[in-house]
């Protein structure tokens, strides 16, 4: 009695945190839901009901959909070279280098920023006639690069960006997954006579595995809701060219004021997402669990 007392008593305490939280998760969403089945919109501010309408709508909208698809393979293609990189930076200072704790920090710093603010620098970088990235590529003698008003150097100009920043992030997660790693499979490859080579791709990068999917997951999360660096640099131009999912409904709600339209958007894009990163999640989770066999 005395132990199932004080298990009540516990959960006593988490109520009203847990229904601060329910209510801050739930009512937006159930708000959102109900607004995607209305008209609200410039003309009509009002929760008129229209059933399903706005999803048809969202169904035969083809540049909602070329949003979407343009937002799932920039987001793959900037944690894929993420992960890459940050992959090499914790392997560089996973062992004993010279200023290990300096190189720690100097890879930190771009994840110590302001998206926002560090999107308004690379703009000033990439600018055509006065940022410094042209004056170096006309070093070598290319040059000048549109980085923000051609279609496919603005594509690459935002993951460039993206990779700058979020880098430190892999980095720092695998970096504490390398620290935590056991010594003895190490001592065992090098009693075996195997390279450091050898022993990377049969030792660490097995035992890396776990970490490296939870990094890898986090990241793809986090890259399915860009928004402000596309804002900042492109717009979303030239054109459509850059426009994610995200700044779309942004256009759609914000600028067009369709708040009906785009809170289905925003359902659609919700459940698509939720979708995509679950089958996305068993098939890295069956990768690690065979891996590991």
């Amino acid at each position: 009695m005395t132990g199932a007392w004080f298990r009540g008593y516990k959960l006593a305490f988490l109520l009203p945190g847990l229904l601060v939280l329910l209510s801050i998760i739930l009512f937006p969403l159930l708000f959102t839901i109900r607004v995607s089945l209305s008209g609200w919109d410039a003309i009509t501010p009002e929760l008129n009901f229209v059933g399903w309408r706005n999803y048809g709508n969202v169904l035969a909208d083809t540049r909602y959909w070329e949003a979407l698809t343009r937002l799932g393979l920039m987001a793959v293609g900037t944690v894929l070279l993420e992960y890459l990189l940050g992959l090499g930076m914790a392997l560089l200072v996973w062992r004993d280098v010279v200023a290990q704790r300096f190189f720690r920090v100097l890879f930190l710093m771009p994840m110590m920023t302001t998206p926002v603010i560090m999107s308004v620098v690379w703009r000033t970088i990439f600018h055509e006639s006065l940022g410094p990235a042209n004056d170096l590529f006309a070093l070598v003698g290319l040059g000048p690069f549109a980085w923000l008003t051609s279609s496919s150097l603005a594509v690459v100009s935002i993951m460039v960006v993206e990779i700058w920043q979020w880098t430190p992030f892999i980095f720092l997660l695998l970096l504490a997954g390398l620290l935590s790693l056991p010594r003895e499979p190490f001592l065992a490859a090098a009693i075996d006579g195997a390279g450091p080579i050898r022993t990377f791709f049969n030792v660490t990068l097995p035992m890396l595995l776990p970490v490296s999917v939870g990094a890898i997951i986090i990241r793809l999360i986090e890259a399915s809701k860009l928004m402000e660096t596309v804002y900042v640099l492109t717009s979303g131009g030239p054109g459509t060219a850059t426009e994610t999912t995200g700044y779309y409904i942004y256009i759609r709600g914000l600028r067009d004021f369709e708040i009906g339209y785009a809170s289905a958007l925003s359902i659609t894009y919700l459940v698509t997402m939720i979708a995509t990163l679950t089958i996305v999640t068993k098939l890295l989770v069956r990768f690690v669990l065979e891996g590991r066999k």
